[in-house]
């Protein structure tokens, strides 16, 4: 059996699943790496919410139809799921920048620009579960605080160290 030296356990988490996404490879993925998924006929269609680090995707797949965003019913029901969940992303799913998925991006970042929705165009499931498990990671406890820490060291570092910083403190 490999190990992996030098690196931290495999963080693992309970992720809320759309019970539409039952059988996406995504699910399974999620399912594979150890997470706890939970399906739910009570979240958006395409969700996964992650309760613990208080994060909610939405995937949305190109190939819907979007000619019409404002008549599919789309644009309200990003709305919604923007309204119910304050850290919010959309999973734009485009296995190619195409003419359409850069039209779609610019549609959706336009309409939704200065709301606390985040878009993340995605080629594969690959970088579906990665992009997800990252920001998921980086915004729940424990971690966060510990990216705050290293954050204010950092900061503290280059204050004391930087010439600017230097030149500055001398100019006031």
């Amino acid at each position: 059996m490999a190990t992996h030296t030098g690196t931290t356990p495999q963080w693992k988490t309970t992720i809320i699943v759309s019970t539409s996404l039952q059988s996406h490879d995504t699910s399974r993925m999620l399912s594979a790496q150890q997470h706890r998924i939970r399906f739910s006929d009570g979240v958006e269609s395409g969700a996964f919410i992650f309760p613990l680090s208080g994060t909610a995707f939405l995937l949305l797949d190109p190939q819907d139809p979007l000619e019409h965003c404002e008549e599919s019913g789309l644009i309200e029901r990003i709305k919604t799921f923007v309204q119910v969940h304050r850290n919010s992303f959309l999973l734009l799913y485009a296995p190619f920048n195409g003419k359409k998925e850069l039209e779609i991006l610019s549609v959706l970042q336009d309409r939704f620009s200065g709301s606390n929705l985040r878009i993340l165009p995605v080629r594969n499931n690959a970088e579906i579960v990665k992009g997800m498990l990252t920001i998921a990671k980086a915004t729940s406890k424990p971690h966060v605080d510990s990216i705050r820490d290293r954050m204010s060291l950092a900061r503290a570092h280059i204050i004391e160290n930087s010439p600017v910083w230097e030149m500055l403190r001398d100019i006031l």
